[in-house]
């Protein structure tokens, strides 16, 4: 069977809402999901969409998902593609799904003149590193990533100026 990569549609919001809730039970962290399929909905196809889904398919199968958004290089001065989620079903995995997805997010990136395609992977998803290692990409070690949300996030907007 060959694979089929094509955008997400409203249809498809169930299944991507299954697929996060996968991944987030993989990456250990199920409790973190909070996200309805109105969310979805809206993020994906609202009225100015900023998150794109595109779809790993074999026949009438959905067996994969990349969820991602543009972000931006100042030093560039160009927009780049940020890989929010990636997840394929692991009765898929090892078939090429989710080579698929990332060969069409850099199809993207050289059609639209993203120099650059960046995501996170956790550190102990040794899997997932040489699967991106495998190709060419490159671990960017020296960069700590910062999160503010919550209760801290909710203090520091409070300081006002």
């Amino acid at each position: 069977m060959s694979v089929i990569i094509r955008p997400a549609t409203t249809a498809d919001l169930p299944d991507i809402f299954k697929f996060i809730h996968a991944l987030a039970e993989y990456e250990k962290a199920p409790h973190e999901v909070v996200l309805s399929l109105e969310d979805l909905e809206k993020s994906f196809f609202g009225e100015n969409p900023q998150v794109y889904c595109l779809l790993s398919q074999e026949a009438d199968v959905v067996t994969g998902i990349a969820i991602w958004h543009l972000n931006y290089s100042t030093w560039q001065g160009k927009h780049g593609l940020y890989l929010e989620d990636l997840f394929v079903d692991p009765k898929y995995r090892g078939a090429g799904h989710g080579k698929a997805l990332l060969v069409k997010l850099a199809q993207i990136c050289v059609d639209k003149g993203y120099p650059r395609f960046q995501w996170w992977v956790l550190d102990w998803n040794e899997p997932a590193i040489d699967f991106y290692k495998s190709f060419g990409a490159v671990a960017m070690d020296e960069w700590t990533v910062f999160r503010l949300s919550g209760d801290p996030l909710k203090k520091l907007a409070a300081e006002g100026y």
